[in-house]
């Protein structure tokens, strides 16, 4: 027979109290627990990442830039006078010289305007000739009427002297001798007169004559222009070297002013590189520079700064003082790197992807294990092309990351594998 035991109720509830408190506490301290403990570190390939070591001692500052060979001498033939192209004669990669004609146009016009001009010369010189022949004969006239007056005037006085001495020794009248006096006083006035108006005519025979040969010497100069830009139809170089440009077409019309070819000398050339602005602060004229041409390296100097940025890029010329390797010509593109200075017993290491000089940046450094690295702030001083110095935050020997980290900005630990 079953009996039936008595049931404590309170005691019951008692005992599940209990047991809720204790797994509510144990829930809370597993919690707890889990909470302090730190995410597992995401795992990054070692073969994917740019490992440095932080080294002591001299470290060279560089800057690099691109750019281009351009020619030292560069020579625009411009469009003396409007014209049109009817043939180019040479095509760019020519060798030429001063008289190689390079295109040659046609101007109607201008060919009319040169023989008009001709025509022009040639009548003026003419009118020269025939206006001196007459005023020659017209001081030859004058002349011949001077001569008659002076030959006239020299009898005259004669007669005075000689009708003066019959006076005296009383062979003649006392009247003839006054009458010769004065006809002699006469002919001298005139005579003077006569001399005057002499060299009156003369002057102004050669006025005449000044004024027509400038009339003369301005149309010479007009049909010399004229000619010239006929000539000038003939498009020449004007120097040697190698034709680079010509930047117009068969029938094209063209104006004065406009360039119509473009000659260099390849032997003479010079690197424009383009340097960011905020490394180009320290560039001084006179420091030495090596030339990249992807055949060889020139060393150079720099020769010039531009003074103004555009694009954020600042222009510096590059004096070349070797020679030229094999295939270098104008506008081909190059490397180039300025040395600025050589900094000497300093801390430095590899410059990472995203650190610029005089700044903080965070990198990873590995720990001792070499198979985890952990996040450090460090203060990079002065910066080179490949290399940046340590202000603070690593000493000799810590090894670095150098690659690209942004895909891990969220965490300050990775592990290598």
């Amino acid at each position: 027979m079953d009996i039936q035991r008595p049931v404590d109720k309170r005691a019951r509830r008692i005992r599940r109290l209990v047991y809720t408190i204790v797994g509510v506490g144990a829930i809370l301290l597993i919690t707890a627990g889990l909470s302090r403990l730190r995410p597992a570190a995401p795992t990054v390939e070692r073969a994917t990442v740019m490992i440095d070591v932080v080294r002591r001692g001299s470290m060279l500052r560089q800057v690099r830039g691109v750019g281009t060979l351009v020619p030292e001498e560069i020579r625009w033939i411009p469009a003396a006078t409007e014209g049109r192209v009817e043939r180019i004669r040479l095509l760019p990669g020519a060798v030429v010289t001063a008289d190689t004609v390079v295109l040659e146009m046609s101007n109607p016009e201008l060919e009319l305007n040169a023989l008009d001009a001709e025509w022009q010369l040639k009548a003026a010189e003419a009118e020269y000739k025939s206006l001196q022949a007459q005023l020659e004969t017209q001081l030859l006239d004058q002349k011949a009427a001077a001569a008659v007056i002076q030959a006239d005037y020299r009898q005259a006085v004669l007669q005075a002297e000689t009708d003066e001495e019959l006076a005296k020794n009383g062979l003649a009248p006392d009247l003839i001798r006054k009458l010769s006096k004065v006809k002699a006083e006469g002919l001298t006035t005139r005579y003077e007169i006569e001399q005057q108006r002499l060299a009156i005519n003369t002057r102004a025979i050669q006025a005449q004559l000044d004024a027509k040969r400038a009339h003369v010497e301005q149309l010479r100069t007009l049909h010399g222009l004229r000619r010239r830009q006929v000539e000038s139809l003939r498009v020449r170089a004007g120097t040697e070297g190698v034709l680079q440009q010509v930047p117009v077409e068969v029938g094209q019309w063209v104006t004065p002013g406009l360039n119509l070819a473009r000659v260099v000398e390849p032997e003479h050339l010079k690197a424009e590189i383009k340097v960011a602005e905020t490394q180009a602060k320290d560039i001084l004229i006179g420091q030495h520079a090596s030339i990249d041409t992807r055949n060889g390296l020139v060393p150079g100097r720099v020769a010039r700064i531009d003074p103004a940025a555009q694009n954020g890029t600042v222009t510096v010329d590059i004096a070349l003082e070797g020679p030229l390797p094999k295939g270098a010509r104008p506008d081909q593109s190059v490397d180039g790197t300025i040395e600025l200075e050589r900094l000497a017993d300093i801390l430095y290491v590899g410059r990472p992807v995203y650190g610029q000089g005089q700044g903080m940046v965070g990198l990873f450094k590995l720990e001792d294990d070499g198979k985890t690295a952990v996040r450090v702030q460090v203060r990079l001083g002065r910066s080179s092309v490949n290399t940046v110095e340590i202000l603070d935050g690593l000493r000799v020997g810590d090894q670095v990351i150098l690659s690209d980290m942004s895909a891990w900005d969220a965490v300050d630990r990775i592990r290598l594998k």
